[in-house]
């Protein structure tokens, strides 16, 4: 069963229509799924764990509805009051699935992936970066040691990678298309720069050639996985040609890693792009079940 984390703040209506929320549509496409899943309500983040990673003055900001123009432009959205409650809830629903991931092996959070947030500012449609903040209170409060973070979003992490570079207890590792957004990238612990069109096969083997060794030599006892689907080949934004089955082998294979070691994992939705919202959130949904049933061998 997928244990799935959401909250109403998370629906913010698009273009006027509430229907065409992305984390809506989400709920959505799985209710209609026909899939057994539990759904957790999560808190908002309390301000002071998104302090430690961000800016406060960005973070009162934020709280206001009060960001600057320059940093609307750059994050790519106006920040109104009902997109400030859904950036505090996120990261609170990513907490929430690290909760329950430990509980269960994995929980997912149908929002979150937010990775290219900034200290003082959001970037690339993220506002607060849900990893770095709850990877840095998981070990804060000493529910976790070392946490891995394992992006395979199509782009690279460069938020995270930045917010928690020099921490020994946390790992981030990012595989994602050279010449995709951002273009200046940060420098992650481990970075796996991709050129365009890289299929299943080739995608796979890479995966499988850096994370069993990350597994076993970091020894992390939590995974954080932004589980973004634009690496798919039809998805507007990406440049790589993963398919519906690349994607599902790709989750599969992350779980059943951390999972045959004992490591839960927490999943967040992270990117994809189609001119068909309801597209993407099928494929996200899809994934969740995904790891769901990979999770569901080792309970």
């Amino acid at each position: 069963m997928l244990h799935v984390v959401h909250h109403p703040n998370y629906v913010v209506p698009w273009r006027g229509e509430p229907v065409a929320d992305k984390y809506g549509l989400v709920m959505h496409a799985l209710a209609e799924s026909g899939a057994s899943y539990t759904v957790h309500s999560p808190d908002p983040m309390p301000c002071a764990w998104i302090e430690a990673v961000h800016d406060p003055a960005y973070v009162a900001e934020v709280a206001a509805a009060a960001v600057p123009a320059a940093k609307e432009r750059r994050i790519g959205y106006a920040i109104t009051e009902p997109i400030a409650r859904r950036s505090a809830h996120v990261p609170g629903g990513t907490w929430l699935a690290a909760l329950r991931a430990i509980e269960h092996g994995h929980a997912a959070n149908a929002a979150g992936g937010s990775h290219h947030a900034l200290y003082e500012t959001g970037a690339g449609y993220c506002v607060f970066n849900d990893l770095a903040i709850v990877a840095h209170r998981l070990v804060a409060e000493g529910v976790r040691r070392r946490v891995l973070i394992v992006d395979l979003d199509v782009h690279q992490g460069d938020g995270t990678a930045a917010l928690l570079a020099g921490r020994r207890d946390l790992f981030t590792f990012s595989i994602h298309a050279e010449k995709n957004f951002p273009h200046r990238k940060a420098q992650s612990d481990l970075d796996v720069a991709l050129p365009d069109r890289v299929e299943d096969d080739e995608y796979l083997a890479i995966l499988a050639a850096h994370l069993p060794a990350l597994l076993d030599g970091f020894a992390p006892d939590m995974v954080l996985y932004q589980a973004g689907v634009d690496p798919h080949r039809d998805d507007r934004l990406g440049r790589l040609e993963l398919s519906d089955a690349g994607l599902a082998a790709r989750d599969t294979y992350v779980i059943e890693e951390a999972r045959r070691r004992g490591v839960p994992v927490a999943s967040t939705l992270g990117g994809g792009y189609a001119a068909e919202r309801v597209d993407i959130a099928r494929r996200h949904v899809r994934s969740m079940l995904t790891m769901a049933q990979a999770n569901a061998a080792f309970a």
